[in-house]
């Protein structure tokens, strides 16, 4: 590990080994930050050599966030860090594809598990804790899925309306504060969501997408700012964001239909 001094803030990053989150993890490394990251498998151990060349001291922390005892190692290697949590981004997240009556109900429940349970509970821990210290941020991932209903991924896509709905609420709740939330939204983006979430066949998993590096540099910045949410990744994703908001949730979810039906790559 490289050696550090401890007047640089410390950020936490959930899902760092790759996406949005490994290139979130960049991004604080690059301003300033030190890390705690975390995933699932140990790829996060190789991650973290990237985040120490960028100049950051990094603990890495390999744990199962669906699970209570994943969350509750996670924070108290946080705690054991002796420092103040300057900033965590709550990233970690899973899809599901597929009609609802035939997906895999095990698949969705950890989908519930990880998506808004391990949300909930850790930024109840953490939460807390910036208010005892009087600053902090959050950054919850959420998704443009979140502002429409989702066929084919019914399950994602409410967890994602869960998770914006809930940064709203909390954020209007400690608005007297000095702590910031910010929910990032981005649309479709290249990693490797739609592969795990069997959607290789949809439109949407076949189709263009965003750069992940630029949706944690837009969503870094939009938590630095401030922001209460952000639309985050290429124009176009943007105006879909937008136009979502607006549209009725019947229209909504046809489109949403049209890019997530299985088959759909092929039409």
């Amino acid at each position: 590990m490289t050696q550090r001094s401890f007047d640089r803030p410390l950020a936490v990053v959930t899902g760092a080994s790759s996406g949005i989150g490994y290139e979130l993890a960049k991004q604080f490394a690059q301003n300033g930050f030190d890390l705690v990251v975390t995933a699932t498998n140990s790829d996060i151990n190789q991650s973290a050599h990237t985040f120490e060349t960028l100049g950051a001291r990094v603990e890495t922390v390999q744990a199962n966030l669906a699970t209570y005892e994943g969350v509750e190692t996670l924070y108290s290697q946080m705690k054991a860090t002796g420092r103040p949590i300057d900033v965590i981004a709550l990233n970690a997240g899973v899809g599901v594809g597929g009609k609802f009556v035939e997906t895999d109900l095990k698949a969705e429940l950890n989908l519930i598990n990880l998506n808004i349970t391990s949300s909930v509970h850790l930024a109840k821990r953490v939460l807390q804790d910036m208010v005892s210290q009087g600053h902090g941020r959050v950054l919850f991932t959420a998704s443009i899925a979140a502002l429409q209903p989702g066929p084919f991924e019914a399950v994602y896509a409410a967890s994602k309306a869960f998770i914006h709905s809930f940064a709203e609420a909390v954020r209007n709740e400690l608005k007297d504060t000095n702590i910031g939330i910010t929910a990032l939204m981005p649309g479709p983006t290249d990693t490797n969501f739609f592969h795990r979430a069997g959607m290789d066949d949809t439109k949407v998993g076949a189709d263009k997408k965003d750069d992940p590096a630029v949706v944690a540099r837009q969503g870094f910045e939009a938590l630095m700012q401030g922001k209460d949410d952000f639309v985050a990744g290429s124009l176009k994703t943007q105006v879909q964001g937008n136009v979502s908001k607006v549209l009725p949730e019947t229209v909504n979810a046809e489109q949403h239909r049209k890019l997530a039906e299985p088959g759909s790559a092929n039409k």
